[in-house]
């Protein structure tokens, strides 16, 4: 009897990468998990859902069935279409696109059971998740009915997933009702604290913020300087203007700067910093101050806050068209007054009580770690993990968690402490989370929105020159957003689980057990117990969890950790054991990245064979991984092989969010690949096979599944990204490899280096999974040109005009990756130093900038104007002449070129107006912005030279008739 996967044969990917856009598409609807505690990573809950349902299925499983399983009830292809025809043409329809539920809304018991009535294929199953994060393959094991195994080795990934997994299982919908009065006591006890922290303000005004700038003074003439980039506070002009001020208070002269609300752009004062340095606002002075000295300052405690504006909300009454009068609140913003600034009574304060609060692990202790990827706080004066606060936010903070201490000790004392009390304990503690990521030194305040932002809208701790600050006792904000955010993440948790009457009727609910270790040491887990993997490892150097995770960890163990203490055992997060490449773990050592690669292979490798352990015999692990830069495909392919797995199926899936219509001025990746794995069976022979028998077959697979790919939607960078998969399932197939023939060995230089890392020779026999990338590369190369060079007869395309015509259609944007760069430059040839920059793109830090013929004609990158060196060259010359001068003047340059009817310039031609964004005039809006605004216009002169003179030797662009058949 076949035991093949559903998984290993079938995966609906385009409805899935639909589904799955359509479940993030909006920030402010996302799944009630993803409001609950900040993780930096979590995959729909859909794509979790197919994972593990298709890992578990057999093959022949009706496909409708399948999709109904998902809460897929609908035609989300159709659905698609009609939209994007909406959004092109700038109307919406009478009814939504989307005439059904998001399917991870859908409780999918009843129709999951319709696939075979006889037979409950996850009862009983038990899903292992080694690198559980923020929970959601976990969570839809359990609402699947499943058991669920949830291991991650960060402890606060292992609170948020209790908090997330196990509690709501466990109590179900009576939570709410704790954590509401658990919440309502802590507001009575907590907010008479804060009643000496703010200046009193009118009954009919509201502060919902107050706006602080980071100060120095300037080395030249003593002045306070207020650090921003700008003083803007509103899109439509509202903003700030200083005015410097010498006063003489007690004969001490005093340099500093009033601030003003204005209400239009023209009076706002400059910018007081940029590129890290400072200019001294001071007339008489106006130096510029170099960002060392900015920085000496602050790490000697001498970087300082100077409140420039307050943010509220003002009760007023309008008359409306009936005559009664209408009561509401407007926001507004002013200048702050001598009452709001109390930072010498705040420090007296936090002074009086801060030996008390160390004495009793109230405030927290830990310095931020000298060693860490990000060394921004320490280099402005943050040595300490309570230093990211200002005094009041730290009072506040530190208020939070007395009050909550004060609350679990009389608790204790009652003898009330039950399982459900310590569970809603946890979920105050996220409140309290939640206000630290909105109110600290590095959130921020939006303009464009009017709102706050928080210090993790980005994955890192990028340092604030102006910071906003949210009051902690506010109606609408404060504590009580916080709380408010916390119910509503809870109810809608539980809104997702089965109901009391639904278990009764057509639903089950599974379970789950958490664990907080090591991946790569499972041994609370028995060999071959378990059914199926289903994990989103980490992507090699993508995030560090452990380090951002310490701004919260250090808060939770002095609130979570009195609930659940075995969580909180450390002073800070264990960065030594996570599997990321953390090269912050080889400082002062030579190859700090490469040897960061190799520790992330090796722990990653450690996970995948404890993973093999633990898994039955006829067991699947599918693995979701979401990342552009092949390094890290290489060092977890090779860890997977290494752990003992073959690859028997893969599948990319769009789980991204979509952006706008707009083309960015930056790549990126939406895709996230599955990759299905098998342990490699015993009697597959372990003898050698050679490379160049393989590589052919690998070459095949990409071809066989390229065009399966883009039908279903996937395009540009994720298209390479997808035939990844293909490949290495061939590569996996015949390991071990090595080469016939020795590869060349590389440069002395390099050979060098190799050594110094690794203390190894280079083996020109080695074969690594690299290789089949490379492979996979050069076929989606091959077949892309060849799409793109559409008309019969066509040349072939010169390896530089390649390069650029590919780069622009695999990244849509100018700006991409260095490396990836790179090895595009390789599949077609290109030597990506001596013939692509300098020539035909720039190099900035490590990504790669790509040029129109304007900024090449400029820096004088343009090569001769009849293409000998390469044909992107005459095409640039064509485009520079027609947008600088006219377009006969651009067909002239041809002419003389003797280009005109030349088959290598006329594929060229098509090709670049084939990937090239098209411009205003031909759509109808911008699709470019940024710096990819300047390639539209490439395009534009382009497309009427093609018009002018070309239109029956080259087609019309494609892409402009997908743009109007969108419009229809």
């Amino acid at each position: 009897m076949s035991d093949v996967r559903l998984i290993e044969r079938w995966l609906p990917i385009a409805e899935l990468g639909i589904e799955s856009v359509r479940e993030r598409g909006m920030s402010t609807a996302l799944p009630p998990i993803n409001f609950l505690h900040v993780w930096w990573a979590r995959r729909p809950l859909l794509a979790a859902r197919a994972a593990i349902v298709a890992s578990v299925l057999p093959a022949d499983v009706d496909h409708s069935l399948f999709l109904s399983a998902l809460g897929v009830n609908g035609n989300p292809l159709q659905a698609k279409q009609r939209l994007q025809k909406e959004r092109r043409n700038g109307i919406k329809g009478d009814t939504p696109a989307f005439d059904y539920p998001r399917a991870f809304t859908v409780l999918a018991g009843e129709a999951y059971r319709k696939i075979d009535p006889n037979k409950d294929y996850l009862k009983n199953v038990k899903v292992l998740d080694p690198t559980a994060g923020g929970g959601s393959i976990p969570f839809e094991v359990m609402r699947l009915g499943a058991h669920a195994i949830a291991n991650d080795l960060n402890p606060v990934a292992a609170t948020i997933l209790k908090a997330t997994v196990e509690l709501p299982g466990k109590f179900g919908s009576i939570l709410l009702d704790d954590f509401k009065k658990i919440y309502s006591e802590f507001r009575k006890k907590a907010e008479p604290k804060f009643d000496d922290l703010y200046a009193k303000e009118p009954s009919d005004v509201r502060v919902e913020g107050y706006l602080w700038a980071r100060t120095v003074q300037c080395p030249y003439c003593s002045g306070e300087i207020p650090l921003s980039p700008n003083w803007v506070l509103t899109p439509d002009g509202v903003g700030v203007r200083l005015h410097p001020q010498t006063r003489t208070p007690h004969h001490i002269q005093s340099r500093v700067c009033d601030f003003e609300v204005v209400r239009t752009l023209a009076e706002q004062s400059e910018g007081t910093v940029s590129g890290g340095d400072a200019i001294c606002p001071f007339e008489d002075c106006g130096r510029i101050v170099d960002g060392d000295i900015i920085k000496q300052q602050a790490q000697a405690g001498e970087m300082g806050d100077r409140l420039f504006a307050v943010v509220f909300k003002k009760r007023v009454k309008k008359l409306t068209k009936s005559g009664t009068y209408r009561e509401s609140w407007e926001r507004d913003y002013r200048g702050p007054t001598s009452a709001d600034d109390n930072r010498t009574a705040l420090k007296e304060l936090i002074d009086s009580r801060i030996d008390d609060w160390l004495a009793a692990d109230i405030i927290p202790s830990e310095a931020y770690p000298e060693n860490s990827n990000d060394s921004r706080p320490i280099q402005y004066g943050m040595p300490l993990w309570r230093n990211l606060f200002s005094d009041r936010q730290l009072l506040g903070h530190c208020f939070a968690v007395e009050t909550f201490s004060e609350m679990l000790s009389e608790d204790l004392k009652k003898g009330a402490l039950t399982e459900r009390r310590k569970a809603a304990y946890l979920y105050l503690s996220f409140a309290f989370s939640k206000l630290l990521n909105w109110n600290a030194r590095l959130s921020s305040w939006n303009v464009k929105a009017s709102t706050m932002r928080s210090v993790f809208d980005r994955h890192d701790f990028a340092f604030k020159w102006s910071y906003a600050e949210m009051p902690f006792f506010l109606t609408g904000g404060g504590f009580d957003w916080a709380g408010g955010q916390i119910e509503d993440s809870l109810k809608g948790i539980l809104k997702l689980l089965p109901s009391a009457d639904d278990l009764l009727a057509t639903e089950v609910l599974g379970s789950v057990s958490i664990s907080c270790g090591n991946g790569g040491d499972l041994s609370t887990i028995v060999d071959h117990s378990v059914d199926a993997v289903v994990m989103d490892p980490p992507y090699g150097a993508n995030v560090m969890y452990a380090e951002l995770s310490d701004f919260f960890y250090v808060w939770l163990k002095r609130t979570a950790g009195l609930i659940y203490p075995e969580l909180y055992t450390r002073r800070l997060t264990d960065k030594e054991a996570e599997a990321v490449a953390n090269k912050a773990l080889f400082k002062g050592q030579k190859g700090a990245d490469a040897l960061a690669n190799r520790d992330y292979q090796e722990k990653m490798a450690a996970i995948f064979a404890e993973c093999r352990r633990v898994l039955k015999p006829n067991g699947i692990m599918t693995v979701m991984f979401t990342h552009k830069d092949t390094s890290a495909w290489d060092a977890l392919t090779t860890g997977l092989i290494e752990a003992g797995f073959i690859i028997t199926a893969s599948w990319p899936v769009n789980t991204e969010a979509e952006g706008s219509l707009h083309i960015k001025d930056k790549a990126a990746a939406n895709s996230t690949i599955f990759l299905v794995c098998r342990p490699r069976p015993a009697e597959q022979s372990d003898e050698t096979t050679y490379w160049e028998d393989v590589e052919p077959l690998v070459a095949q697979a990409v071809r066989t599944r390229v065009e399966e790919f883009q039908k279903a939607g996937i395009g540009g960078v994720d298209l390479y990204l997808a035939s990844f998969g293909p490949a290495l399932e061939e590569f996996s197939r015949h390991w071990p490899l090595k080469r016939g023939t020795p590869r060349p060995e590389p440069l002395a230089k390099k050979r060098r280096k190799q050594a110094e890392l690794f203390e190894e020779e280079f083996d020109p026999y080695a074969v690594t999974p690299e290789d089949a990338l490379d492979a996979a590369r050069r076929e989606v190369k091959t077949w892309r040109l060849n799409q793109l060079t559409h008309t019969k007869g066509r040349a072939d395309l010169d390896p530089t005009t390649s390069w650029f015509v590919l780069a622009w259609d695999a990244f849509k944007a100018p700006v991409f990756s260095y490396d990836e760069g790179l090895r595009l430059a390789r599949a077609v040839g290109a030597d990506l130093e001596g013939q692509l920059i300098g020539r035909l793109c720039e190099k900035k830090g490590s990504d790669i900038k790509l040029w129109d013929s304007a900024t090449r004609a400029a820096k004088s990158g343009l090569g001769p104007a009849d293409g000998s060196r390469a044909m992107i060259d005459a095409i640039h010359h064509a485009a520079h002449r027609g947008r600088t001068r006219t377009l006969e003047g651009a067909l002239d340059l041809l002419k003389d070129a003797g280009l005109e009817n030349d088959p290598q310039f006329l594929a060229a031609l098509e090709a670049v107006l084939e990937v090239l964004p098209p411009s205003r005039g031909f759509v109808g809006f911008d699709v470019a912005t940024g710096d990819a605004k300047s390639a539209a216009d490439d395009f534009d002169a382009l497309e009427k030279l093609r018009r002018l003179a070309f239109s029956d030797k080259v087609d019309e662009p494609q892409q402009l008739s997908l743009f109007t058949e969108e419009a229809v």
